[in-house]
Formats: structure tokens, sequence, C-alpha cells
């Protein structure tokens, strides 16, 4: 059979404000503006108001589809343009019988095309992730298997252990409400974002601690709001507490400072969702900086999600994988437990609920939870379906500014 067609869906959904700060996409305030797109209060970064992500639909000549997705949370226009003229042009007319090599042969012919201009990351990536769990959903819907069996051969898990990301919430009491229902749900394993002083992160810390002893495992997402010197002192708050892990302390492109950091405090660092391929990672790896590496599959995809982890197996024995999920509708999530269920080094998944439940609002079989673990879809390929006209008939345009 022949790639026909490849299909890009800029999606933009509206999103309650209500209980979203401190959650995925989210988690700080953002600055008073008409804009769609507004700065953080806290961190220099935008956020949209709205949910966003790019949605990509591959068809053969046979009639068969494959949904994939792209990390989008702004602008997901960009990624879907350049799938229609970039991406397009290299894969339109090619054979496909759903082999895992012709896959890879894939990644490496998008990766190709723009290479030696320089676009090696970011939108481009992204748009080639998209593609790639395309070419997955496909591939495993051709073979009548699930993708985590191509991948591993068997299925390895058919639980997925998650944690909560962020626990929505303005004060103390109104996130250990949030963490207790949570609790009474069965999770163990929580992220608090670094959205207000550090004076106010380690009281949220103590008070969950305090009302669940060392049975609840906490972890802190800087946002990347630390300076060298502030994350030690930072870092050696967290040793006290035997926080799990100090996510994102510093800016994602500087190393150095992340290695000086490791070797000064004994939580361990996470990274990953800022990193696209093996060749942007490895300075974090060789020597080793990361002992929690959360690639995220929109933004990676699979193909290279999986040579970043066989990468970390040379390297370490110790490191492990927890799989980064922000907003994302169903074929990402799909994505990311299928790649935890096969890869022995993932321990925990990402869980924002608020996104889980968009997700599933555009699904045609739910993805679901068994207590504080995602449950492995069974179907052929990411074992999702897209509800496409309920998902075109509640599409937004962005606000011109």
């Amino acid at each position: 059979m022949k790639i026909q067609s490849i299909e890009a869906i800029p999606v933009r959904l509206a999103r309650a404000d209500e209980g979203r700060r401190g959650t995925a996409g989210s988690p700080t305030p953002l600055v008073a503006a008409t804009c769609d797109y507004r700065w953080s209060v806290v961190v220099p970064a935008l956020y949209s108001i709205y949910f966003e992500t790019a949605l990509v639909k591959v068809a053969t000549d046979t009639g068969l589809t494959g949904w994939g997705e792209a990390q989008a949370p702004l602008a997901p226009e960009v990624a879907c343009t350049i799938i229609h003229l970039l991406l397009c042009p290299v894969l339109l007319g090619r054979r496909f019988s759903g082999d895992r090599k012709e896959i890879e042969q894939c990644w490496e012919l998008m990766y190709s095309t723009m290479r030696i201009r320089g676009q090696t990351g970011g939108f481009m990536l992204d748009a080639i992730s998209g593609v790639d769990l395309a070419l997955w959903d496909l591939a495993g819907k051709i073979r009548g298997q699930p993708v985590c069996e191509l991948i591993a051969g068997r299925a390895k898990k058919k639980l997925v252990r998650a944690y909560v990301s962020g626990l929505a919430g303005a004060t103390i009491e109104q996130k250990l409400k949030t963490a207790h229902q949570f609790w009474k749900q069965g999770f163990r394993h929580f992220k608090l974002f670094y959205e207000d002083g550090k004076s106010q992160l380690l009281a949220t810390i103590d008070a969950l601690q305090s009302k669940y002893r060392r049975d609840a495992h906490i972890a802190v997402d800087a946002l990347w709001r630390l300076t060298p010197e502030t994350a030690v002192a930072l870092g050696r708050e967290l040793d006290e507490r035997g926080v799990m892990w100090l996510e994102a302390p510093l800016p994602p492109e500087d190393p150095t400072a992340h290695r000086k950091l490791a070797a000064k405090i004994q939580t361990s660092l996470a990274l990953g969702e800022s990193y696209r391929t093996r060749y942007e990672i490895a300075p974090f790896l060789t020597p080793l900086v990361v002992s929690v590496l959360q690639p995220d599959i929109g933004r990676c995809g699979l193909t290279e999600a999986l040579r970043i982890a066989k990468m970390l197996r040379q390297h370490s024995k110790v490191a492990r994988i927890a799989p980064h999920v922000s907003i994302a509708l169903g074929p990402q999530i799909a994505a990311a437990i299928h790649y935890a269920a096969a890869c022995d080094e993932c321990y925990l998944i990402e869980y924002n609920p608020q996104v889980f439940e968009i997700a599933n609002r555009f699904l045609a079989g739910p993805l679901s939870l068994d207590g504080a673990a995602y449950r492995v879809p069974a179907g052929p390929g990411l074992g999702v379906e897209i509800l496409e006209e309920k998902l075109r008939a509640e599409l937004l345009p962005l606000k011109r500014n």
C-alpha cells in the first residue's frame, strides 16, 4: 500500500479558567491582556488561554487511517504548515507496509528535509513527531497489534503508574483538598509547580508530608525560573525533604550549569520536555546529569523517543524515564502510554486530569485509569480513534493581535 494523503489539523479549544491554574498549560498566573497568548507573571514564557495542539491524519490508498499529534501549545498552525509544505512532498506516494524500519526511514527523510538549513529542533521536530505518531498508529493497524507490542515484541505492561501533574488551587488548603481527592483514588505521586515564592512551595511540601508522611512522593517543577545560586539553595531544601526530583531548574540550553547543580545537591534532576532529539539530550547524558528523563512524545515522536531510551540505557543503569505529557489529545497521551508500557526504564507517566477529560471528549473509546495507573490501550495501533466531526465543530479561530 502507499501513503495517499497527510492532513494536519490545527486545534484550538475553549478551556475553563476555573481550576486550571497550577496544571499543565497554565502552571502560573498570566498577565492581563486582550491577546490570546499571554506572558506569565512568574516565568519568561507565553501561554495560551485556549487548549491548543495539532492533529495529523495519514491515509493510505487502501483507506486505512493513522492518527498522530504534535505538541503545539502555541501556534499549532506553524507545525501544520510545515507538514503540508515540507513533509508531504517526501512521504506522499511512498510505499508503507507497517514495518518499523520503514517508520525510521520516514523519520530520517523528514529530518533531512531541513537539517542542512538549520531546522533541527523546535516547530520542525514537532511537525515530524506528529507525522511519526500517525505512522506508528497506521503500522499497528496494518499488523493488527498495539504499538507497545510493535516496539517490544510483546505487551510488557497492562498498567502504567501515573503521577498527578500540578495541584489546582490558589492556597495551600485548596491544594491539599485537591491532593486528597487523588489520594482516595490511589495516587501517591504528585508534582508541584514552583508558581509562587519559595516559602509557599516549601510550606506546601511540608503540609503534604505532614498529612501523608513519606507515603506521598513529591516532585517539584521549577519551570526554568532558577539561577545557579537559587537552584542550589532550593535543591538543598528539597534534599532535606526527600523530594523525588527537581524538574527544569535552569535554562534548558545550559548543560554545564545543570552538571554543576547535580554535583551540589542530592535531589535528582529531571529534564527532557525541551529536547526533541538524541542530539539535543546527549550533553545531559555524557556525562550523566539527569536522573529522571522526561521525553515528550509529541515533540520527539516515538521513533526518536525509543532512540533516546536506548542511549540512556547505554550510559546509565540507574536513570529512569517518566514521559512528559502536557496539553494533548488522545494520540499524544496514548503514544506516551504505549512508550511507557514498552520501555523497562519508564516507571511513571504524567497525568493531568483536566487535559485527560478534554482528550476523552473527542475519542470514540475513552482512555482510562485503573486507580492511579493508566490502562494500556489494547486495540491495534495507538488504540484511539478521533471523533473528527465533533472535534471540528468545536474548533475556535485565533484572535489576531
